[in-house]
């Protein structure tokens, strides 16, 4: 179904246009904050991992590489859909865009699944931030209560953006369904996709820096 609404601009921008390009760089402003916060934790985790080698080498070892590696295809997927959707609802294609966007957070819900689950096997190996649990009992290397702590603030960030990001998406599928969002207004959407590519892109360079480095 095609959509071919003509939207007003608010009373303070000329044009839809003019509204467009100006959500886009209040956007791209809030996603330089973000990559400035993730990038002094990713230097920390760096400066420790000098510093501590050898146990930083064991947590990666220890690590659960295929939970990881399979969420790192979920995001790719997730993020290829999305902006499927960005070009299905500018082309005035609104069912198609929702289905997209629908197949997004379903993905997205699956990541946090696997989450999840990593993490509980995590603590049913005695792994817990700060280096509590029975596992710093066993293994004594200096550096490893450092790994695990950066390891669950880096990753557990990641999972409240990812979480923020479904809720996002969730209400724009929710206007979509309802036709309150079409190829007139697509540009919402897209900020919507530039945030969960912005939730994908920091987790393509977690995911080296804790299971493969």
């Amino acid at each position: 179904m095609s959509d071919t609404t003509v939207l007003a601009p608010q009373e303070h921008f000329a044009t839809i246009e003019q509204q467009a390009h100006a959500a886009r760089l209040g956007m791209w402003v809030f996603l330089a904050s973000e990559v400035l916060l993730f990038g002094a934790i990713i230097a920390l985790f760096t400066s420790y991992q000098v510093h501590y080698p050898d146990a930083f080498r064991q947590g990666v070892d220890h690590n659960t590489k295929l939970l990881g590696s399979i969420n790192t295809g979920v995001l790719l997927t997730s993020s290829t859909a999305v902006a499927c959707s960005v070009h299905a609802l500018r082309a005035g294609k609104r069912r198609l865009a929702g289905l997209l966007v629908a197949a997004t957070i379903a993905l997205g819900a699956v990541f946090l699944v696997i989450k999840l689950t990593e993490y509980a096997k995590h603590f049913h190996e005695g792994i817990y931030p700060g280096g509590a649990g029975s596992f710093f009992q066993v293994h004594h290397a200096r550096g490893l209560p450092e790994f695990w702590t950066l390891y669950f603030g880096m990753t557990g960030l990641h999972a409240l953006h990812v979480t923020i990001g479904l809720t996002v998406l969730g209400v724009l599928l929710s206007r979509i369904m309802r036709a309150e969002l079409g190829a007139a207004s697509a540009h919402r959407l897209e900020l919507g996709a530039i945030y969960w590519h912005l939730v994908d892109v920091i987790w393509i360079f977690l995911w080296p820096l804790l299971y493969l480095a």
